[in-house]
């Protein structure tokens, strides 16, 4: 079939092939994508070289992807993606913790730990605790929590970027809170960190005169039964980066203070050397339905 110089035929064929489509929800993912991969090849007036530049580029971030790094999660991050469709699909109910990033380091399996266990397995940096609770919108405690963390160590690194270095399961823990909705460990306090940028990823940044770092943070997953699961990190108060975070994922509610503790007798509570950091937070779990 001919086309005019504009390819709008060319884009009706493809949508008209689509109609068929048993799923309704997969029918419209793809007719929107393709709609707008034609109308931004109109509107860039893409040319053949640069197409290929891109599927160059693509391919090379498939290939950059491993069992412990995921490049394509990292585009996502670095273009704004990720963090949009989390704030499309982040919608709470008052006062409960704000949602952030997965980010491309999270492992499906953290090592399980007993509350209180230090979870920073080489040592180095500023000693800290974490400890908090998880509970209900309403303030009920929530005894039985899942809480899963992970976070880079004091010099920036996760676990699976130093393998030989730093031992498997280091910065990471999965804790169960206690009959009170309860959880705290030890840990260092990380450090803030560049994103991975001996990639495709990296060489997008370096293109676009970009920064690759992010402020210090630690991840969690808190879930309880009967309530909507939260991915979301805290952010150290006062560090660097917080207002030009390269995955755009810093929200005002998840930045705390790691406050500078001087307590002899929590210090012995916790097991850490006196003076130490300890940062203190609840996750709040909105109710499903």
């Amino acid at each position: 079939m001919t086309t005019d110089a504009t390819g709008a035929g060319v884009t009706e064929q493809a949508l008209a092939s689509l109609r068929g489509t048993a799923d309704p929800r997969l029918r419209d993912l793809l007719t929107g994508l393709v709609r707008h991969l034609h109308d931004f090849a109109r509107e860039t007036r893409l040319t053949q070289d640069e197409w290929e530049r891109a599927i160059a580029f693509l391919t090379a971030t498939g290939r950059a992807c491993t069992d412990t790094r995921q490049e394509f999660i990292l585009l996502s991050d670095v273009l704004g993606l990720s963090m949009l469709v989390e704030t499309l699909n982040g919608d709470r109910a008052a006062g409960a913790t704000e949602s952030t990033v997965l980010g491309p380091f999270h492992l499906t399996e953290s090592p399980v730990r007993a509350l209180g266990d230090d979870i920073d397995l080489v040592g180095g940096g500023e000693r800290c605790v974490v400890s908090g609770r998880v509970r209900s919108e309403d303030g009920t405690p929530l005894p039985g929590a899942v809480v899963d963390v992970w976070q880079a160590d004091h010099k920036g690194y996760y676990d699976v970027q130093q393998p030989g270095v730093q031992p498997a399961g280091n910065g990471r823990g999965l804790f169960t809170t206690d009959t009170e909705g309860r959880f705290w460990f030890r840990t260092c306090v990380p450090a803030a960190y560049p994103i991975p940028t001996d990639g495709p990823v990296g060489a997008l940044l370096r293109a676009t005169g970009r920064h690759p770092y992010r402020p210090a943070h630690i991840h969690f997953i808190a879930a309880a039964g009967g309530h909507r699961p939260v991915t979301t990190h805290i952010f150290v108060a006062g560090g660097d980066y917080l207002d030009s975070d390269a995955v755009f994922a810093v929200k005002e509610s998840l930045v705390e203070d790691f406050t500078e503790t001087d307590d002899p007798a929590l210090a012995r509570e916790f097991g850490v050397p006196n003076p130490f950091r300890h940062a203190r937070l609840d996750l709040v779990l909105e109710r499903t339905a």
